[in-house]
Order: C-alpha cells, then structure tokens, then sequence
C-alpha cells in the first residue's frame, strides 16, 4: 500500500524586532534621500545666458551676514567670476568655506560633497535644490564624475574642496589631494579658479580668503591623457593654491600687515 504524505505546515515568518523593524525604516529612508538626489538638478540660463538658482540666492542672503558676523572675512584677488562654465576649487577649514565662492557671483554653483552630506536630514532637500553632486567615501563614484561633466558642459559652475574633510592640522600644510579636479576642468575645457584661506577661521576674527585668476589647463587639452597626467595636473593646481597663498601673505608682510 502507499505510504500517506504527511503535509508539514511552513513555519511562521520571524517577527522583525522593533531594532529590526528601525532599521529597515533607516534603511528606506536613506534610499528615499539618495535617488532624490541622483541625476543634479540643472538650471537653464536666462535671456542674458545666466545660471540661476533661487534657493542658492535664498541662502545667501539669509545666511551671509550671519556668517559674516561670527566669522568676518575679506576677499582678495580675483573675487568676480564670469559668467558661464568654471570650477571652484579651494582649501577646506570649516562648513563655513562654501560661502566663499557665492560671494564671486550670482550664478548657481553645484557644490562636490561626501554622499554622507546628502543623507542628514534638512540638508538632503537643500542638496536636490541646488543641484549638489555626492560622491562616495572612497572617491570611486563613477557617477558624480559624470554628474559632474555633465554641469560643467551645460555651462554651470562647480566648487569643490580636493582635501575631501575639514583640515585639521596645526601646521600650514593642506591635507592629501582626492583627484578630480584635474579630470574635470580638461575634459570640459572649464577654467579653474583657486581660492585660500589665510588661515583657519576663528570666531569674531577677521579671515582673509584669496581668489586667484582663472587658470585654463590647455597643454592638456585634446590628448589621450593617463591617470599619471591627470596626477601631475592635480599637483599642478595643489602647488599654485600654496603659491597663492604664499604671494599674498608676502605681500601683506611687505605692507607691515600681519
């Protein structure tokens, strides 16, 4: 006679534990924030061919004088840019460093940020209204460098801090180069324009910052470049930031200012 199958009943699904079920919540929140944050918001030009973005302009003149009461700064150098497609890049002492360039135009400027920035609440949404581009911790995101060319050939402005975190060092040394800079102002053919801090900012004490010309890297332009070349352009930008700075506090020492 055939032997009767004996049907086993499934076992229960595990209830998540409230840790568990957190968690899960973190974990689709997170998700939520990153592809609102995928693919930059661009920003047409107007009849007179300029980039604006409302929220920036918000924001700055909400926060600047703010910023400029806790942490005075005076601009030095070059401090109006033109109009079009350039690449900010700067030394990093504090949140308070964005400021800087926004005070050289009234076009918006898409700011290179860690991935970490555009998770934290309030400052996910800031991000997607002004267009920021994250970039993973390790510098190995393929996609914000293309988010980033794609910016940058629609014309639109970028500013980014190549140290990659707030410098925190007791010397005048900047911290180790992340790549990119480079890569980006060649391929697009995108003047750079340097600024530096004189020094780490302190409150109620007056920061001088100094914006150098627009650099155009042209003896790369048009060539098959390795990553040896795109290295030794990168240097190229580290040494005039340190020769920018060194300039302009030789000239400050040559007028009896400290």
């Amino acid at each position: 006679m055939p032997q009767e199958q004996t049907c086993v009943p499934d076992e229960a699904p595990r209830k998540l534990t409230r840790a568990e079920k957190k968690a899960q919540k973190r974990e689709r929140t997170r998700q939520k924030r990153l592809n609102a944050n995928k693919n930059p918001r661009l920003f047409p030009p107007n009849k007179k061919g300029k980039h604006y973005m409302p929220f920036m302009i918000f924001l700055k003149i909400l926060l600047t004088p703010i910023h400029f009461l806790i942490y005075p700064y005076r601009l030095h150098g070059h401090t109006k840019a033109e109009k079009g497609a350039c690449l900010f890049v700067g030394n990093h002492y504090s949140m308070f460093d964005v400021f800087y360039p926004l005070q050289t135009t009234w076009e918006g400027i898409h700011y290179i940020c860690k991935q970490s920035v555009l998770e934290a609440p309030i400052l996910w949404k800031w991000g997607v209204h002004i267009g920021a581009i994250g970039v993973a911790r390790d510098g190995t995101d393929a996609r914000a460098v293309m988010d980033a060319l794609r910016v940058l050939k629609a014309q639109e402005k970028i500013c980014m801090f190549p140290e990659g975190t707030r410098n925190k060092r007791e010397d005048d040394e900047f911290l180790p180069f992340h790549g990119g800079a480079a890569l980006f102002a060649i391929r697009t053919k995108s003047p750079v324009i340097l600024f530096v801090s004189d020094r780490k900012p302190r409150p109620f004490r007056l920061t001088h910052v100094v914006f150098g010309e627009p650099i155009e890297l042209t003896q790369y332009y048009d060539r098959k470049l390795s990553p040896e070349d795109y290295a030794e352009a990168d240097e190229y930008l580290r040494q005039k930031m340190y020769e920018l700075r060194e300039n302009f506090r030789a000239s400050r020492k040559k007028k009896g200012k400290q």
